[in-house]
């Protein structure tokens, strides 16, 4: 089981496959989705990786959360969140996940939160039917109807469906097929509809129903290495170009400081 990714909702647009059919895909961007932190068996009783993602302001993050970011060498994230994995899928703190993390045609779960619609209706809510719009119903047409049963058990039940919030829940749409991935610009083309608004964040995990494409990485891209290793790797290499180009002592130098250093053994001469 590998980790998954945190993905900001961009909207919907459309795209057309190679025989010329039309494709409604969502536009998800995935922006500096780094490992975070690690959960092992031995420490936490189980396994996963905390990742975060998007840019936030120091000033507008927590003390703790400064020095956990800290810790983990990243920019401090605005989105943080943690992913089941297996053993042999942890990733190493600080490392980057790119969209190259899922294959054109697999198939992901994408988990976000709904759109809230406030205070809804029945009919709007539960698709109820609605009462008769004739033969003696008055200002009900709209209404649930009737809600509880007689003196026994004179009640109604909990989880009854009637008129109440609606929207703004927790909700995962499965087995939705990755069109393409642009790594330049991390960009994931999903196809059909994603729960959220504009702008907000959902979580893009393989699907659990469909099996993983053999093309898949894993445990996942190997990513580039840090700005800092990449330095540190670069300067041994600096060292050594310098050495091989520094010119090398001729034998005639050698003579010459041979008998520089005879006449600075004889005695001066008097006049």
């Amino acid at each position: 089981m590998r980790t998954g990714i945190i993905a900001q909702k961009l909207g919907m647009t459309r795209v057309f496959d190679d025989g010329g059919n039309h494709i409604p895909v969502t536009v998800l961007k995935v922006d500096g989705c780094d490992v975070v932190d690690q959960r092992t068996i031995e420490r936490d009783g189980y396994t996963a990786l905390q990742v975060g993602t998007g840019n936030a302001k120091p000033k507008r993050v927590g003390k703790a959360m400064r020095g956990h970011f800290a810790k983990a060498k990243v920019e401090p994230r605005r989105k943080v969140t943690e992913f089941r994995v297996a053993d042999d899928a942890l990733l190493d703190i600080g490392s980057r996940i790119s969209v190259d993390h899922f294959v054109s045609g697999q198939f992901v779960d994408v988990t976000g939160t709904s759109i809230g619609k406030g205070f809804a209706g029945s009919m709007k809510r539960h698709n109820f039917g609605g009462l008769r719009a004739t033969h003696g119903v008055s200002i009900s047409h709209r209404s649930h109807g009737s809600t509880g049963q007689c003196q026994d058990p004179g009640k109604v039940f909990k989880g009854k469906k009637m008129a109440g919030h609606m929207g703004a829940t927790r909700v995962t749409t499965q087995n939705l097929r990755v069109v393409t991935t642009d790594t330049d610009e991390g960009l994931i083309l999903v196809e059909g509809a994603v729960p959220g608004s504009k702008g907000g964040y959902v979580l893009v995990r393989d699907a659990i129903k469909k099996a993983l494409p053999e093309d898949a990485p894993y445990p996942t891209v190997a990513a580039d290495a840090p700005a800092e290793e990449a330095a540190e790797d670069a300067a041994p290499a600096e060292e050594a170009v310098a050495e091989d180009a520094a010119p090398a002592e001729t034998p005639a130098d050698d003579n010459a400081d041979s008998a520089d250093a005879a006449a600075s053994d004889t005695p001066e001469s008097k006049d």
